[in-house]
């Protein structure tokens, strides 16, 4: 709750806030002129000490409205080996980097030091950064319970705690981890939670570490973002490779999910052959990889990037207009989180489904589970419809990659979902792989459908619904 003799009421400019001139400067210096909501929201709280919960959404400027309370409640403050003063856990390796990124030029300027503590990257290095003395850590929960298992850190001297996507973090299986970091921490001190929803396991969390918080929602969820427009196209089952070619091919950049490592490298390859820049980001990849892949997205040089759900755990890309779901998600949290890596801060963006006719009720549920009224249009590759909705065109058709053939049949099965036992996405004619256009469409179209609909009511069972 919000309370009377606590520094509640938002704030209009970062002069407001008594920060230090150091990071008054660097703000300037980083362009950041006006604090958005969540910001002007919560830094009077958290500068205070209280602890905070933040509703809200990815792209919200989140990072700063609990990292610069962070580094100014910690400046003056100087690590023991081992120790940090500061922690902040989020659960994937690409969002700890953007938040360390994010947050590194004001705490140099404070004089802090910071490490980032993750898996797929040296973990003698994240030792010794930490041995060295870092006074701010920030970690997924798995690599963090590494380290305190080989007494390479320890969280005593922790006094501020910021848990940041926690429902994400919830999700993905972290829950023991996490409330092991917390049981360390000093018990006094500050925590801030961000969470885009309050289900079952973060609330059991809200109760349990945080005292008396103060709370603010300031940011819809990605269903309740008049800036986000969402489509459903019913494609034909065997002009779904091609109806997937043309809006990868697209002018300005796109990110695709599909479900499984196996389709997203397939697929990859198929954009490739035909002229796209396309590259896969999944748990397969090394951190070097995911971290030049992400670069190359974010600057333009590949134009396609086709993910797995991890890219949907708090991926950060400017500018990004278009989420295109391959493969339906199977539950409305996977969609809302897919597509909250559009619309951000402000910006507009669309977020495109594929489905096939026998999976349109399926679909229709979960939308509505999600609070999304999607419009749903039947379309085909080459078609003017296809293009006004995306974007879509056709690939130039020169092979990106020396010496890698262009895939015969572009129409074949690429998903995991619904693929007949044995097919491939380099098989057989225009029906291949069971295809819509031969003997098996129908079946497989139903087939697809099924599973659908099982994998759905398998993420309710999770999910305690």
């Amino acid at each position: 709750m919000n309370h009377p003799d606590r520094p509640d009421h938002p704030v209009t400019s970062f002069a407001d806030l008594a920060l230090p001139a150091e990071v008054l400067r660097t703000l300037t210096e980083q362009g950041v002129s006006e604090p958005f909501p969540i910001q002007s929201a919560t830094l009077p709280s958290a500068l205070a000490g209280s602890d905070v919960l933040g509703r809200g959404r990815t792209g919200s400027g989140k990072t700063l409205a609990f990292g610069l309370a962070l580094l100014v409640r910690t400046a003056g403050r100087r690590a023991e080996p081992k120790q940090p003063l500061a922690l902040i856990m989020v659960p994937t390796r690409e969002l700890a980097q953007q938040v360390t990124t994010a947050l590194t030029p004001y705490a140099e300027a404070l004089g802090l030091r910071m490490a980032a503590v993750v898996g797929g990257l040296s973990i003698g290095r994240q030792i010794a950064a930490l041995r060295d003395g870092a006074e701010v850590v920030v970690a997924t929960p798995g690599r963090l319970h590494d380290l305190i298992e080989r007494k390479a850190c320890r969280l005593g001297r922790v006094r501020i705690t910021v848990l940041d996507e926690a429902d994400q973090m919830c999700d993905m299986g972290f829950l023991p981890q996490v409330t092991e970091a917390l049981d360390q921490v000093h018990p006094d001190g500050q925590r801030m939670l961000f969470s885009a929803t309050l289900d079952r396991d973060v609330d059991e969390l809200v109760h349990r570490y945080l005292h008396d918080p103060v709370v603010h929602s300031v940011d819809p969820s990605a269903g309740a973002v008049t800036t986000m427009a969402h489509h459903v196209l019913i494609v034909h089952g065997p002009d779904r490779y091609a109806v997937t070619t043309e809006i990868a091919s697209r002018d300005g950049r796109v990110l695709l999910f599909l479900d499984t490592r196996a389709s997203v490298d397939l697929l990859t390859k198929h954009l490739r052959a035909h002229g796209v820049h396309a590259a896969a980001l999944h748990s397969g990849k090394s951190q070097p990889e995911r971290s030049k892949t992400l670069d190359g997205f974010r600057a333009g040089r590949i134009t396609a990037l086709v993910a797995t759900n991890v890219a949907a755990r708090g991926l950060h890309v400017d500018d990004l207009d278009l989420v295109v779901n391959v493969d339906p998600p199977t539950d409305p949290k996977d969609y809302l989180h897919r597509a909250g890596r559009t619309a951000r801060a402000g910006a507009s963006g669309s977020v495109v489904t594929l489905v096939l006719s026998g999976q349109r009720r399926a679909m229709s549920e979960l939308t509505a589970e999600a609070g999304i009224e999607p419009t749903v249009t039947k379309v085909r590759s080459g078609e003017a419809e296809l293009s006004r909705i995306t974007g879509a065109k056709a690939p130039s058709g020169s092979p990106l990659d020396a010496g890698a053939p262009r895939p015969k049949n572009t129409n074949a099965p690429f998903r995991g979902m619904g693929t007949s036992k044995g097919a491939s996405g380099s098989t057989g004619g225009a029906g291949g792989g069971g295809g819509a256009g031969g003997k098996g469409g129908k079946s497989r179209k139903s087939r697809e459908a099924q599973q659908l609909a099982e994998a759905r009511k398998a993420a309710r069972v999770r999910r305690g619904g």
